[in-house]
């Protein structure tokens, strides 16, 4: 039986973004059910259709036979471990990129709670607070400077690709939504991760999705 990947809306659920990319990257074969969350229980983890896969009431989720794995990094790194690696051989890279993906996975509160990933929307955010622009320049600074040490083996932070960018697509979608201005070694960088194949993948379903809900004028409206 394949693992069976829940996820939340795909044009807002950054948290099912990363899985999705890990699981991609990592060559596992599996199934994807998106599950709609503006329904009763929304805020409360007491949605009927998640509860019924994963205790917590959260998604995304992996079903793995009569297990449920229900944590974003988790199945991430189940991902890493059951197929292709997502981190480095060397133990120090290692270290490094295991790093990243903590600060990301626990950090960065203000950008999620001011630019949250709207694949679909474009504009320009303006008033920023404090807290969101220092979140805006570490993850400049820290994609700059890790792109300057490893621009010798590939395009992605540390080269070749690895966890890390799975949990950075993310806001790379935020970055590209709100047009928000970084370094030039940073936007390269998130113009590598928005060009990748399976995240294009992802987009053109969340696309679909709309299309589906709205319109044809009410969508080219949102991209006016």
């Amino acid at each position: 039986m394949k693992p069976v990947l829940y996820v939340g809306n795909l044009n807002y659920s950054s948290w099912s973004l990363r899985p999705f990319l890990a699981l991609r990257w990592a060559g596992i074969d599996f199934d994807l059910v998106e599950i709609e969350l503006d329904q009763p229980g929304y805020g409360e983890y007491a949605i009927a259709e998640v509860l019924a896969v994963n205790p917590t009431g959260k998604v995304p989720a992996l079903r793995l036979g009569e297990q449920v794995i229900g944590d974003s990094l988790a199945i991430s790194e189940w991902a890493h471990e059951a197929g292709q690696p997502l981190y480095p051989a060397d133990l120090t890279e290692r270290a490094l990129v295991r790093s990243a993906v903590a600060e990301m996975h626990s950090g960065f509160a203000a950008v999620r709670r001011d630019l949250s990933m709207n694949i679909r929307r474009r504009c320009r955010a303006h008033g920023l607070p404090a807290d969101t622009l220092r979140d805006i320049a570490r993850l400049d600074t820290l994609f700059g400077s890790q792109r300057l040490a490893h621009a010798a083996n590939g395009p992605f932070l540390f080269g070749t690709r690895t966890l890390a960018d799975a949990f950075f697509t993310p806001v790379a979608t935020r970055f590209r939504t709100y047009g928000i201005e970084i370094s030039p070694a940073a936007q390269a960088y998130c113009d590598t991760l928005l060009a990748d194949a399976d995240f294009r993948d992802w987009e053109a379903r969340a696309l679909a999705r709309l299309a589906q809900t709205f319109s044809r004028s009410n969508v080219d409206q949102l991209y006016a």
